[in-house]
């Protein structure tokens, strides 16, 4: 059975940010994961987790500056530094919160240019040094050009070849389902080949990015492939609730 962690950024939007952690357990999960927490201090952060019984089981690097349009640091040559000071602040918060594993945003480059491509390997090896040094994992996501125009890591293929190519222990690859789909399709074909190094799974219907199961893929089966793979970690629910959170939950009853 998938263990199923609530992304906070995306659901119990009803609630204030950290309301929201009350919020998902009540509605039966015991797991976390949302975009960024650097709005809060890492201590309110653990707090709410702590109170609540949640697992923290991922977030992302700070992006950059998200309102003026960043999405990640990794790729761009000129904000090495800026990157550098990221994995600090990241870091900090993985020992409040005792995540495992921390999503690496690669930011808005062409995926062709050469100095994109050595800043994004050079901020791999940075940030999977930092991170093994404390027993966490790294996770890096291909995303899709229609919700990120211009995003540097936008092809499976790519991503799995770099992963293989730098051989750190703790790199791995953030399956996104939706992004698989939009991007590739053949989403039952990746989870078999990819396998070996998916770190974290994340689900949303395509097109509208909402529950499982309301869009063109059979989500259920999907995740009950998953099953059979044996993969044992978490599946994030980055999707937008086309209602109220708790009255769109019903198709996790399909796994109760």
């Amino acid at each position: 059975m998938p263990k199923f962690a609530a992304n906070l950024t995306m659901m119990f939007t009803e609630h204030d940010f950290l309301d929201r952690f009350g919020a998902a357990r009540q509605a039966g999960f015991d797991a976390v994961e949302y975009l960024f927490p650097y709005d809060h201090p890492p201590e309110a952060i653990a707090e709410r987790l702590q109170a609540h019984g949640l697992t923290q089981a991922l977030f992302n690097l700070p992006p950059g500056n998200w309102a003026a349009g960043d999405r990640g640091l990794a790729a761009l040559p000129e904000r090495a530094e800026e990157f550098r000071a990221s994995i600090d602040t990241a870091l900090r918060y993985a020992e409040a919160t005792g995540v495992g594993r921390v999503h690496m945003m690669s930011g808005l480059a062409p995926r062709q240019e050469p100095a994109a491509q050595e800043a994004y390997r050079e901020a791999l090896r940075r940030l999977c040094d930092a991170a093994g040094a404390k027993g966490l994992d790294v996770v890096i996501e291909p995303i899709n050009s229609r919700d990120i125009p211009g995003y540097f890591l936008n092809d499976f293929a790519f991503a799995a070849e770099l992963i293989d190519a730098l051989g750190l222990p703790n790199l791995k690859l953030q399956f996104d389902i939706y992004h698989r789909q939009i991007l590739h399709g053949d989403v039952l074909m990746g989870l078999r080949e990819l396998a070996p190094i998916i770190g974290h799974v994340q689900i949303a219907a395509v097109p509208d990015r909402h529950e499982p199961g309301s869009g063109e893929l059979d989500d259920i089966r999907v995740l009950r492939a998953l099953d059979a793979l044996g993969y044992d970690g978490y599946v994030g629910c980055e999707y937008h609730p086309a209602g109220r959170t708790e009255e769109g939950l019903g198709w996790m009853r399909a796994f109760a």
